[in-house]
């Protein structure tokens, strides 16, 4: 989307802002803005409840979405910072989460961690403005930018304050965020058609992938009932057997939890599983090392194995190995090998249809 540029321009100072309005001033957040400026006391009563907001449960694209119900004597020692409607909450630490969001309306009793700064916008800054400000790519990149620290890098919120903003007269603030108000609303709404065509299409990707390996590809052809009552009829010169004919083997590590290091031969885990993939994700976290993986020798899977979930919310949720593994399995996958006269795509397609997976919770 492209916007009428302003005629007459100056340099913010930034190169990372570039240019601005001639009569739009640069400011340090600080001089526009409080920052933490209430906090629980420990003078607390210990039964007093509250609703307690972590980094986790912050993101730029929802806000906040997720509070926790705590007590202080059982809080976090970060559950303290207090906020109001129009405050802004920035992530002071892992900034490359991006953990910031606009507070509106929130409950009397809502607290945040202390590994947020609580941005409070004075009179000549427009709260919904600065809601907008902090959200942008420009703030974001500098927060990230200006802080210290490799795995978990952190900025002090009298740093963080010290960035320069751009600022607009009090009037066109207002007028900016009436017209980001309409627009992002606008664009919400498509994102939320397309998450809707999105599931639908889903819908539709499972509905076809069951019938094609419960009723066949030929609309015509005679059917005969499967014995199974939630499959029904199925092609007439079809076979109904018990799944474990279908395999030569399973390769099974439960119960068998071998020692996780640094390096050595990758593990895979059940959330490289994911739902709507073909093959698994090979974003490794957990390694074998080395010298003891002779020992899980049999418990390696091969190509065309189908890969399936055992555990939680993703039983289930099966893959395709598409190539030669270099990879030991999980204790919460299983590897299902294919007899040779059953081929491994078919397999697949089978152990993700809707049929087996009721059949998984049937049983």
């Amino acid at each position: 989307m492209s916007f009428p540029a302003y005629l007459d321009c100056q340099d913010s100072g930034m190169e990372s802002l570039g240019d601005i309005p001639r009569h739009w001033s640069m400011k340090r957040l600080k001089d526009v803005a409080s920052h933490n400026d209430d906090a629980l006391g420990d003078d607390t009563p210990e039964d007093a409840e509250f609703l307690y907001v972590d980094i986790s449960s912050v993101n730029t694209e929802q806000g906040i979405h997720t509070k926790e119900e705590v007590v202080f004597r059982d809080a976090p020692s970060r559950a303290r910072r207090c906020v109001q409607n129009g405050d802004v909450i920035v992530s002071t630490v892992r900034t490359y989460l991006k953990a910031i969001a606009r507070v509106v309306e929130p409950e009397e009793k809502l607290i945040v961690s202390t590994g947020f700064a609580v941005i409070r916008p004075r009179e000549e800054l427009d709260t919904n403005f600065a809601g907008n400000l902090l959200l942008s790519q420009y703030f974001i990149d500098e927060v990230i930018s200006r802080s210290s620290g490799v795995s978990y890098p952190a900025i002090n919120a009298s740093d963080l304050v010290r960035i320069s903003v751009p600022l607009p007269p009090l009037d066109e603030q207002k007028a900016i965020s009436s017209f980001l108000d309409v627009e992002t609303s606008k664009i919400d709404g498509l994102v939320s058609e397309q998450r809707r065509l999105i599931e639908l299409l889903k819908e539709k990707r499972q509905a076809v992938i069951s019938h094609a390996v419960t009723k066949g590809l030929n609309p015509n052809a005679p059917m005969k009932p499967s014995g199974i009552q939630w499959l029904g009829d199925v092609p007439q010169h079809w076979v109904v057997k018990k799944f474990k004919h279908l395999l030569q083997m399973i390769v099974d590590n439960r119960g068998r939890t071998p020692s996780f290091g640094d390096d050595g031969v990758p593990m895979l885990e059940a959330k490289q599983i994911t739902e709507g993939t073909r093959h698994p994700s090979r974003s490794f976290t957990k390694f074998v090392p080395r010298e003891i993986v002779d020992q899980f020798e049999r418990d390696k899977v091969h190509e065309g194995d189908v890969l399936m979930t055992t555990v939680g919310a993703t039983a289930g949720r099966a893959v395709l190995v598409d190539a030669e593994p270099d990879y030991f399995i999980a204790q919460n996958v299983i590897g299902m090998r294919p007899k040779p006269d059953v081929l491994s795509d078919f397999l697949f397609y089978l152990v993700i249809s809707d049929f087996f997976y009721c059949s998984l919770f049937m049983m």
